[in-house]
C-alpha cells in the first residue's frame, strides 16, 4: 500500500476494503475540503455528506455525477474504486500511506458503529414495547 495512487492499477482503496463513503471522504480530503464546504458546493446539508461518508445513506445518481465533477474523480471510481481517482502525493516515507490506510479503516469502523447504534435503538424500542 505504499507510494500508490488512489486511482491506479494498484488501488489504495481495494474493492474488498473501501466503500463509497471511504472514497468520497478521501477525494474530499485530497482537495482539502471540509464536509460543510463540499455540502455548500453541492447544495446539501453537511449532515448529508457525513451520512454518505459513513455509508449510512447514498446519493442519487445526479448527485454522484456532480460529486465526481466537483472532486475531480471519475464516477466509476467513486462508485467502484476503479478508474480515475485522486492522486496521493507521498514521499519515500511509508508513514503517509500507512496513516491514510488507518484513516480509511477508522471511517469504515465509524460507519459500522453508526449502523450498529441504529440497530441497537430499534431493538431497544421493541424491547420497551414488549415490556410496556
Amino acid at each position: 500500500m505504499h507510494d500508490q495512487e488512489l486511482g491506479g492499477t494498484d488501488n489504495y482503496f481495494h474493492e474488498d476494503m473501501a466503500t463509497f463513503g471511504d472514497r468520497l471522504a478521501a477525494a474530499r480530503e485530497n482537495l482539502g475540503l471540509e464536509q460543510a464546504q463540499l455540502a455548500r458546493k453541492l447544495g446539501v446539508k453537511a449532515s448529508t455528506i457525513a451520512n454518505w461518508e459513513d455509508d449510512r445513506s447514498e446519493p442519487r445518481a445526479n448527485r454522484v455525477t456532480t460529486l465526481a465533477g466537483l472532486l475531480g474523480v471519475s464516477i466509476k471510481w467513486l462508485l467502484s474504486g476503479q478508474g480515475d481517482g485522486p492522486s496521493i502525493v507521498t514521499d519515500e516515507d511509508s508513514d503517509t500511506a500507512d496513516a491514510l490506510a488507518l484513516m480509511a479503516e477508522m471511517r469504515r469502523i465509524r460507519g459500522q458503529q453508526a449502523r450498529l447504534a441504529d440497530q441497537l435503538g430499534v431493538v431497544e424500542k421493541r424491547l420497551r414495547a414488549i415490556l410496556g
